[in-house]
């Protein structure tokens, strides 16, 4: 019998993102400024208001107008602070003023102050190039009244969320958070407070997991640790409740005591298996009663890889995101590899001067190589290289922000 083929990354990417596409989270809430911060926009916002919303001045010095250039040294008829309105500029006159206050009516240029020198009859003289709207920003000249501030679908940083409130805008309406149900599965896990026996290991999988979900901002339904029996499975992902998603660890490879498989045959459709990617080769994406179902590898190493580079994506994509693709920076290899690989690889390494370098211990089965990496360098299938080629290497701090 012919063995199917490995499903490319790139492939499986591409069809996760159309799946979430068509299963996207209609639901919106709306929230504070202080409570929307990672959050998506549910639509597009507008300016309602000109930004600036009136002239002002870009720095302290003086303002005037330049038809009264030629009567320089030019008498002060008032002071404009930040925070309140002058008076109309009086002709021949110059007013002292500060930044951000606002331009007198009648004034078209404004002069700095170290170009401006205060005689000892009080009035000013100004020196340099002078030009009509010089040092001000014009009403309107960031944004005006309907010009397009921030796109359905972008996240909402701090940044943003500032320039919302720079329109007044403190509420605002968000794609409502993504349910996820978390399951570990295996004999040989134990949880908290548990004493491993012999052949056990602590279940690291589900805390990785569920910190990620919710730095991405879903909420995260529990579904505990589950010894590998169909039965005791079924009973677990039947407390998914009302998930949007379930996701588990464990129990997708091809040994005798891996049975998602089999209980997703008969309780679903299994769309994904199998995927041409080291470590995480086992990867699943199927349906269980409906709901769209990610299973990862057991291997703490393997599920780490593939969460972020397959199943972010796909949560990010289903939260309304327009932007999901990692980001990819040409690194200077400072090793060789001279094995070309069947999968896709993803490489621990640490940016030293300038070159990728390769941590000691790749295992799937670990993850403190992880902790002393600065991301992943992206191995191509049938890529080999040698130390000063370039390669696609992959921040952590963009995975897991």
């Amino acid at each position: 019998m012919n063995t199917p083929a490995l499903l490319a990354v790139d492939d499986a990417l591409g069809q996760l993102l159309t799946l979430a596409e068509r299963a996207p989270l209609d639901a919106v809430e709306t929230l504070g400024l202080a409570d929307a911060e990672g959050r998506v926009l549910a639509g597009d916002v507008v300016a309602i208001v000109d930004a600036p919303a009136w002239s002002n001045s870009a720095m302290d010095g003086y303002a005037f107008n330049l038809v009264d250039a030629i009567g320089f040294p030019l008498p002060v008829s008032q002071t404009v602070f930040a925070g309140q309105a002058g008076e109309p500029l009086a002709p021949g006159t110059c007013a002292r003023i500060f930044t951000g206050a606002p331009i007198p009516q009648g004034a078209n240029c404004v002069q700095m102050q170290e170009n401006c020198t205060v005689l000892e009859d009080g009035r000013i003289a100004v020196q340099g190039t002078l030009r009509e709207g010089a040092n001000i920003r014009q009403q309107g000249s960031e944004t005006a009244v309907g010009q397009l501030l921030l796109g359905k679908g972008t996240v909402l940083s701090p940044i943003a969320l500032g320039v919302l409130a720079c329109q007044g805008i403190y509420r605002v309406s968000v794609v409502r958070s993504l349910k996820v149900a978390l399951l570990s599965t295996g004999n040989e896990l134990v949880g908290e407070g548990e004493v491993p026996a012999p052949g056990q290991i602590h279940d690291s999988n589900r805390v990785v997991l569920q910190s990620l979900l919710q730095r991405m901002g879903c909420d995260v339904i529990d579904l505990g640790k589950v010894n590998d029996e169909l039965a005791l499975i079924r009973a677990a992902l039947e407390r998914a409740g009302n998930a949007d998603l379930i996701i588990s660890s464990g129990g997708v490879s091809v040994g005798d005591a891996d049975c998602i498989g089999s209980l997703l045959r008969e309780a679903g459709e299994v769309l994904m298996w199998k995927l041409a990617i080291k470590p995480g080769k086992p990867f699943t994406f199927a349906h269980f009663n409906g709901v769209p179902f990610i299973g990862l590898p057991g291997n703490p190493g393997s599920s780490l890889v593939t969460f972020l580079m397959l199943a972010r994506p796909y949560i990010l994509r289903r939260m309304g995101r327009t932007r999901v693709e990692q980001m990819r920076l040409p690194v200077v290899c400072g090793f060789d590899w001279p094995r070309a690989g069947r999968r896709q690889e993803y490489l621990r390494v640490s940016i030293e001067q300038g070159r990728a370098v390769l941590q000691p211990n790749q295992s799937s089965g670990t993850l403190l190589s992880a902790t002393w990496a600065d991301g992943l360098l992206e191995v191509p299938v049938g890529t080999t290289f040698k130390a000063g080629d370039s390669l696609d290497f992959i921040p952590f701090a963009s995975l897991l922000a």
